[in-house]
């Protein structure tokens, strides 16, 4: 297994921030993984996946690891449900490209998510009323302490909002992930801007479901390789009951989305345009004029100037609604 040093990060960070890993490794198997794991059992380890959720704000003292498992695989296939393995490397798109291909249903809401599969559990990735949560029957992953393998079925992941126990603990490294699809597949309308660009169709098929998502999101988000950023850069706030009604006495229109008992969501998004931040820009960063939402980086490669535009935003939406906006991006 070959270990490189002074590795340069940029490129493997959609942002695009300069920083340098004192060590750094692309394993191509678990067998390879565990190795290196139990080589290094001293150092500090980040675990690299396609770079679209995270960037560098100072080198990194330790050791990188990018895995890199590229196997897709059928485990099981009747004539309801298909079961697909999927290594930690393939690119999320790709995926979903081709189970939509093969008319498996399941993951085509989450069309064009940037990143690698083996994020997709981490984050517990979603979008247009559906989650990674919603498929997943099985992640595979290596104990980053022990290099031992360890299996964690959808219940003992711990999902939630955005989260998952690959999130809390960052304790284990994920080799691959297996999602039942369903092999039929009935629309069922839950976003207004999905129907609207559907045009009425109310049984599309799962290409055109795909096709008007992928229509959607080049809408709204820059190209990450022309405008360098990591998509949403912060969670939509879960709010109490009172902290619902409080913010309701300060902004009357604002979208509120029931997610349970005394539990309900609101849109980021909306909040930061609402504080003047849609659009703006402070040196070399800014917000995507089409999405308040995506901090785009404009030409620096410090890390910093990101964090601290970030930072305005939460201070300026704190001091005007009292909401506290949690990054969803990992910052190091």
């Amino acid at each position: 297994m070959k270990i490189q040093h002074n590795k340069q990060l940029q490129q493997y960070n959609s942002f695009r921030t300069k920083a340098v890993a004192r060590l750094f490794c692309e394993p191509q198997s678990v067998d390879e993984l565990s190795e290196i794991l139990k080589s290094f059992p001293d150092e500090n380890k980040l675990i690299l996946g396609a770079g679209n959720n995270l960037f560098f704000t100072k080198n990194y003292d330790g050791l990188i690891i990018k895995p890199a498992m590229y196997e897709i695989n059928i485990i099981s296939d009747d004539e309801n449900f298909v079961e697909i393995e999927a290594g930690a490397a393939v690119e999320w798109d790709n995926l979903v490209e081709e189970c939509v291909s093969k008319g498996y249903s399941g993951l085509e809401n989450l069309s064009l998510i940037p990143g690698s599969v083996g994020a997709s559990p981490i984050q517990n990735i979603g979008a247009y009323g559906s989650e990674a949560k919603d498929t997943i029957t099985l992640v595979k992953t290596v104990d980053i302490k022990t290099g031992e393998q360890k299996e964690f079925t959808n219940n003992e992941c711990r999902f939630g909002y955005r989260d998952s126990i690959f999130k809390q603990t960052r304790r284990y490294i994920i080799t691959s992930v297996i999602f039942r699809l369903n092999k039929s597949f009935t629309y069922e309308e839950k976003y207004v801007d999905l129907s609207r660009e559907l045009k009425g169709n109310l049984t599309p098929s799962l290409s055109q479901i795909r096709e008007a998502i992928i229509a959607i999101r080049s809408r709204k988000l820059p190209d990450v390789n022309k405008l360098p950023n990591a998509g949403s850069f912060f969670k939509n706030p879960i709010l109490t009951k009172e902290e619902k009604e409080a913010l309701q006495k300060k902004i009357v229109d604002v979208p509120i989305y029931n997610i349970g008992e005394n539990s309900f969501k609101t849109s980021a998004a909306f909040l930061i345009e609402k504080a003047g931040f849609k659009g703006k820009t402070i040196g070399k960063v800014g917000t995507y004029e089409n999405h308040a939402l995506v901090i785009i980086n404009l030409g620096t490669e410090d890390g910093n100037d990101i964090l601290n535009f970030a930072q305005e935003i939460r201070n300026e939406v704190d001091k005007q609604f009292g909401i506290i906006l949690e990054p969803e991006v990992w910052i190091f």
